[in-house]
């Protein structure tokens, strides 16, 4: 739709360079880091490129109706992960928002005694950012902490503390794969030539070595010069595959896909307010990791034409969701999906769903909100279901048998305390019985009328105590007792 205008914008942008990071391999904690000067550089440079794109009045992509010189806060809005990474996401966004709103002179204010003031450094805009703690909300770090159900984790029969974890059940299931045994076996030559330059970490498939790898590639100048050709690359290979295999699954709605489904909401929810002529919101940073990038691109299939895009993207890379509207006789929404791998590449038009061009809103809509997962609740509800979760069975051996031990138990417990309710209610009526006198035999049962009483001058009872009694002609209804008759037994 080569006549259709930017209505809004969705970017969902990865940190920016950073210092050595380790994760663990199955609940995905991880160590302290800190943002470099490099990340910071890469985030600004990323925010000048999307100024130039849907900023500029002149650019082809140029945002409809939004205010360029100075940010608008109802027009734009910025989501931060705060999660296991700490600070490094969130002075990534602030160096992207530096790039996408410049200092600007224009940016003042006049006092009533005529004095005007601007903004600090010539001007610099501070723009609002949300940050998204994992504790609160888990939209942007959904994979970390993905509890199991008791029940569920009591019929799996397992022991392990991680296994309770739905999310850490699959990354354990991946890691048992026949697949995964034989790229652990391929690594092995990488691993044997690896081990001198990683200083005594795990050189197993686990545990990637790519992170620590990098980081000393790019600012230990010692480490750069002696490490051998294609070390590297081989390293970032089997990162991609193991990344991949972690934070993807074969059903759009696969815990695998976790990192997605969450974004997900964020996602819809924010094209619906763009697409809605009376919500002033027109761009949308999600500043976040690598990981809702490896699920998003499988969930919607881009990885089925763009296999390169399957594994980690680098530092800076961005999604920018557009929404465009049609030009005559067509005025439809759609979207317009594109992908830039880094500092060094273009931004690229990617397809989902099958699609090689432009796909409806409401088509993308209808085919990912079955996926999305819109609050906390419904994720802890996904990490407590059978979702990415191996397939419950009876337990076998002697677990069978504890099982059903445990059930007979129980039901004879049951079995006694209705036996011993009978016999004592038993035992109440033979006493009852032995008591009665002559001519008790037939109960003799004493009729209260429980309608209305007509008396002269009766008191009309309201049935709050602390209601003054006033006298009329009303009929008298007695209050403790219904307005209907009923049998008692």
């Amino acid at each position: 739709m080569l006549l259709s205008k930017v209505l809004g914008v969705i970017v969902i942008a990865r940190n920016g360079d950073r210092s050595s990071y380790y994760q663990d391999p199955y609940s995905y904690a991880g160590s302290s880091t800190e943002t470099t000067a490099l990340g910071e550089a890469e985030s600004f440079q990323l925010g000048s490129l999307l100024r130039s794109t849907y900023l500029d009045s002149s650019s082809p992509s140029f945002i409809n109706g939004i205010r360029s010189d100075l940010v608008d806060n109802s027009e734009v809005k910025a989501r931060v992960k705060a999660g296991v990474e700490g600070s490094v996401v969130f002075d990534s966004a602030i160096a992207l928002l530096q790039g996408l709103f410049p200092p600007n002179k224009n940016n003042k204010i006049q006092l009533a005694n005529d004095t005007t003031v601007v903004a600090p450094l010539g001007g610099y805009q501070y723009v609002p950012v949300e940050t998204v703690e994992p504790g609160n909300d888990r939209s942007l770090e959904s994979w970390t902490d993905c509890p199991v159900s008791e029940v569920l984790f009591f019929n799996c029969m397992e022991t392990d503390e991680k296994s309770r974890q739905a999310f850490a059940r699959h990354t354990k299931d991946f890691y048992n794969s026949q697949e995964f045994k034989d790229k652990a076996k391929d690594a092995q030559s990488f691993f044997k030539a690896a081990k001198d330059f990683v200083f005594g970490r795990p050189t197993t498939l686990e545990n990637a070595l790519y992170d620590f790898m990098n980081t000393q590639l790019v600012h230990n100048k010692t480490y750069a010069h002696r490490l051998p050709p294609t070390l590297i690359e081989q390293a970032r290979h089997f990162a991609d595959f193991h990344e991949d295999g972690v934070f993807s699954d074969k059903h759009i709605n696969g815990v695998g896909n976790i990192a997605g489904r969450t974004l997900l909401h964020t996602i819809i929810t924010s094209l619906e307010r763009i697409a809605f002529n009376g919500d002033p919101l027109q761009c949308l940073l999600v500043q976040t990791t690598y990981q809702p990038f490896i699920s998003f691109f499988h969930q919607t299939g881009i990885t089925d034409e763009h296999p390169d895009y399957k594994g980690i993207p680098n530092f800076s890379s961005a999604i920018v969701i557009e929404l465009r509207r049609g030009s005559p006789p067509d005025l439809r929404d759609f979207l317009r999906i594109k992908f830039k791998n880094g500092t060094s590449n273009h931004f690229r038009d990617v397809h989902v769903f099958g699609h090689h061009s432009d796909i409806p809103l409401t088509e993308f809509i209808y085919r990912a909100e079955s996926a999305a997962i819109t609050s906390n609740k419904q994720w802890k509800e996904v990490c407590s279901s059978s979702e990415g979760v191996s397939p419950l069975s009876l337990p076998s051996g002697s677990n069978v048998q504890a099982a059903f031990t445990g059930a007979f138990t129980f039901i004879s417990f049951l079995a006694l305390f209705m036996l011993a309710k009978f016999v004592k209610r038993s035992r109440a009526r033979a006493r009852e019985a032995r008591l009665r006198l002559p001519g008790d035999e037939v109960s003799e049962v004493t009729v209260v009328n429980y309608g209305a009483i007509s008396r002269e001058r009766a008191e009309w009872y309201g049935g709050d105590p602390t209601t003054t009694n006033v006298q009329s002609d009303r009929p008298y209804v007695a209050a403790q007792y219904p307005e209907h008759p009923r049998w008692f037994i």
